[in-house]
């Protein structure tokens, strides 16, 4: 697994990336042509599987992208909280799920005892 920290700066029409620690370098037109640069850059330098990414503005005109290289759980992730939110996300949407099973045996318990509301 390596991990790849990246310095991103704009000079106006172009953006820069140098490696934190280590010698990996892109330019680009764009922040997110420059991601994608950077991961293809990270991906060659280290052959394990899945890939995670984080990009975080730390000003107009600069930002951080980190790569992780042999992520567990794999699977490419542009933003990195995208993930964690999506878990969260399925738990909640499970809960209403149990209230709802709730809410149907109540029903048939009224049915059970012979007489209806409407009768």
């Amino acid at each position: 697994m390596g991990v790849y920290t990246f310095v991103c700066r704009s000079s106006g029409e172009e953006w820069t990336a140098k490696q934190l620690k280590g010698e990996l370098e892109a330019s680009a037109a764009t922040p997110y042509e420059l991601q994608r640069r950077l991961v293809a850059a990270a991906s060659a330098a280290d052959s394990a599987a899945g890939v995670q990414s984080s990009f975080a503005m730390v000003s107009p005109s600069s930002a951080v992208f980190q790569v992780i290289i042999g992520a567990v759980g794999g699977g490419a992730a542009i933003g990195g909280a995208a993930a964690g939110g999506a878990a969260a996300g399925g738990a909640a949407a499970e809960a209403p799920k149990s209230e709802e099973k709730k809410e149907e045996e109540k029903e048939e318990s009224e049915d059970d005892l012979g007489f209806s509301l409407f009768d």
